[in-house]
């Protein structure tokens, strides 16, 4: 069997097989030489091991990691592969086997091994799952349970509506389909971009595989087997968008240490045994730390323990543990079991409780033809739940949610659920929804819509009500008309602020002229806006004085939950996603936001920004190993803006969330198609790949998707021993 390695002129490589399994085993490979570092931190991150090489900075997520069994709920899910799929699981095993073989080759030209020491390892039959899990496990945002408990708390069970939106931590993506009747070839279009934390090297590889029974370009996960997310198949293509939806629950427990070890309250009035055992996490420097494992019959305790939410590394230390909670909002509260040893929080998500991660879906995904080959493939979806869109040449489109989103009680997903309650147990799985297309178009943007009945806290409309603006400006669109949309940078969520700005009055002469020129300018987020810089700048100040008020002074304490988690806790990061929200509510605590707004206008007036917008929104990617000081490029758009590009309103300009590729999939001719990611294909810093698409992905602009094999370059042959005998 032979397997050959191509690459085009962004050095994206395309790969073409004698069998799918030979396939797997070049793709594993070229990934590991690609990406031999990012593969390295991802495999350590799976097992919650990265303290190790990385420092005290890993240690909160390794910890997590550990407590949260990432490691061994990947293995249980091979296991359970290899049982209802073998052929899916030898697949994986094959990716597996390419990645050990191209490692070597891979961290010899990366510098960052020897700047830490570290010699690349051996990856498990089931590290691609592990690494699925730790992409994932933040991804349904169940954080925003623990921030919930904390605003009601302090605030009442009004606080959430008032706070809620796309939480700091969350993932997002616009997506639009296009039916042939809005096209000018008569066939669908999918564009999208998804939104996720900007890393480097990317979190989406480019990438084409071929073989005689598919031939799939699109955007893979590094570490994981086949393309999942967005591909094109010559005659299909699908994209996803975060669906929101709510799929992993948080229980306080009650637990207590016996002679034979930890126990828990359970629904039926016992104490049943828990799970538990002792880890060590290595830490890079520093002494190794020693950590409690504990699970009970709802999932694995992720903070706290027997003693209370103290200290999360060794010895715990008693605190007032986790506010109550009732069965519902606005009900009071459960009460205390007499005695009861102080709270921990227990996670229960779904591959820990089917052994199942969905990865039986991704050959069929391969090998699918049509639209109803998707939708069969995504019968075996399990998370994360997405939305997803997808189109083939015979000019069906299908729009539905594909994911496993447990039936339970509505306030396991507003809150924490009191484990010795009834009433709180999973009960089944939802059935996914499907949509239908409005006047040819669909549009998807993490705001409410098909996954309404799955979730709680959704985007706000404006991305994809400014999408449906713009698709709706013209009758027809071809792919290269799409990235227009891309990249259009509306803020609509100015609206409130600049309401209130109209309606003062008795400023001072600064403060009226920045008044005027606010009100006059055209709400665009643009590179070079100073108009954009200096809303930008008035928010921030809001932001902050709204922060510092009274009102919420309770909320500024950080509860004692794994740092890893506490960006979900943090005040101001709610006040600046939740603004218009709060300056639009009927009434908000007692604050004035009118004198408010009125003292950020005079303190901006006072000290306006020197530059446009682009002079302090910068692109700041996630390095696992931090380099500096390194200058970024500024950049168009903002966190409502279809150029969604986040930063954390009222704490920093930088832009650490913004769109992690961008896409075109064009039915009518694969090779009208067209893609971008934020830097390049090659890992490696330095290399003549790593960063050469970050100037157009900056522009909007968008790479063509080569098909033609003559048009690329053979980097590399290799024949199997079975074919040379």
């Amino acid at each position: 069997m032979t397997t050959e390695t191509y690459r085009d002129a962004w050095g994206i490589p395309h790969l073409r097989a004698t069998s799918a399994r030979e396939l797997a085993r070049a793709q594993g490979r070229v990934t590991a030489i690609d990406r031999a570092w990012q593969l390295e931190v991802e495999r350590h991150r799976a097992r919650g091991t990265s303290a190790s090489f990385l420092g005290a900075p890993a240690l909160s997520w390794d910890v997590l990691v550990r407590r949260a069994r990432l490691d061994d709920t990947a293995r249980r899910c091979f296991a359970a592969l290899e049982r209802r799929d073998p052929e899916t699981a030898d697949w994986v095993r094959a990716y597996v086997d390419g990645v050990n073989a191209g490692l070597p080759e891979g961290a010899a030209r990366t510098p960052e091994f020897a700047r830490v020491g570290l010699a690349p390892g051996r990856w498990e039959p089931w590290t691609p799952l592990g690494v699925w899990l730790g992409t994932h496990i933040l991804f349904a945002g169940f954080p925003a349970k623990l921030w919930r408990e904390e605003a009601i708390r302090h605030l009442g069970p009004e606080a959430v509506g008032l706070f809620a939106t796309d939480g700091p931590g969350t993932a997002g993506s616009n997506g639009w389909l296009l039916s042939g009747a809005r096209t000018t070839t008569g066939l669908p279009l999918i564009a999208g971009d998804p939104h996720r934390f900007l890393e480097e090297p990317g979190v989406y590889q480019q990438i084409r595989l071929s073989c005689p029974e598919f031939d799939v370009t699109g955007l893979a996960v590094p570490g994981v087997p086949g393309i999942a997310h967005f591909a094109h198949t010559g005659t299909v293509a699908w994209a996803i968008t975060n669906a929101m939806a709510d799929y992993q629950d948080l229980y306080r427990e009650r637990l207590r240490r016996t002679g034979a070890g930890v126990e828990a309250l359970s629904p039926d009035g016992d104490w049943h045994r828990a799970a538990r055992h002792v880890e060590v996490v290595e830490v890079a420097g520093e002494p190794a730390v020693e950590i409690e494992v504990i699970e009970t019959g709802r999932g694995p305790v992720i903070a706290g323990g027997p003693e209370g939410l103290g200290g999360l590394e060794g010895t715990e230390t008693p605190s007032a543990g986790v506010r109550e909670s009732g069965a519902g909002l606005g009900e009071a509260p459960s009460p205390e079991p007499s005695g009861a040893p102080a709270t921990a929080v227990a996670l229960r998500y779904p591959p820990r409780v089917t052994e199942d991660l969905g990865f039986s879906a991704l050959l069929p995904l391969l090998r699918a033809r049509t639209v109803a080959d998707v939708d069969r493939a995504l019968e075996a979806w399990a998370e994360p739940v997405n939305v997803v869109q997808a189109a083939d040449t015979e000019g069906a489109v299908l729009h539905r949610v594909a994911g496993r989103v447990p039936l339970r009680s509505r306030s396991n997903s507003l809150r924490l659920a009191p484990a010795w309650e009834a009433g709180h147990e999973w009960q089944g799985w939802h059935t996914p929804p499907y949509a239908t297309l409005e006047n040819g178009v669909a549009v998807m943007a993490n705001q409410r819509g098909p996954a309404t009945p799955l979730g709680v806290e959704f985007a706000p409309p404006h991305r994809a009500d400014r999408i449906r603006t713009l698709l709706e400006q013209r009758p027809t669109w071809s792919a290269a008309d799409l990235p227009a949309v891309h990249t259009d940078t509306h803020l609509a969520s100015a609206a409130p602020l600049l309401d209130h700005l109209a309606g003062l009055d008795a400023l001072t002469p600064e403060a009226t002229r920045l008044r005027e020129s606010l009100l006059s300018w055209d709400r665009h987020m643009d590179a070079d806006s100073t108009g954009a810089a200096t809303y930008a700048a008035l928010r921030t100040a809001v932001v902050r004085r709204l922060a510092a008020h009274p009102a919420f002074a309770a909320l500024t304490e950080p509860p004692a939950y794994p740092e890893v988690l506490l960006p979900w806790m943090s005040l101001t990061a709610r006040i600046g996603f939740a603004l218009e929200h709060l300056l639009r509510a009927e009434e908000l605590y007692g604050i004035d936001r009118r004198e408010t707004v009125r003292a950020a206008l005079e303190e901006t007036a006072a000290a306006p920004p020197a530059g446009p917008w682009s002079d302090t929104h910068r692109v700041a990617p996630w390095r696992a190993l931090p380099e500096g000081p390194y200058t970024e490029p500024g950049l168009a758009g903002d966190h409502d803006c279809v150029n969604c590009t986040t930063a954390v309103p009222g704490i920093t300009d930088l832009a650490a969330r913004g769109p992690a590729a961008r896409y075109v999939w064009d039915l009518n001719d694969r090779a009208d198609s067209r893609w971008i990611v934020p830097f390049g294909a090659d890992g490696v810093p330095g290399s003549r790949h790593h960063r050469d698409q970050l100037p157009m992905w900056l522009g909007g602009e968008l790479a063509p998707v080569v098909t033609d094999w003559t048009r690329l370059t053979l980097e590399h042959t290799e024949i199997s021993e079975e074919a040379q005998v």
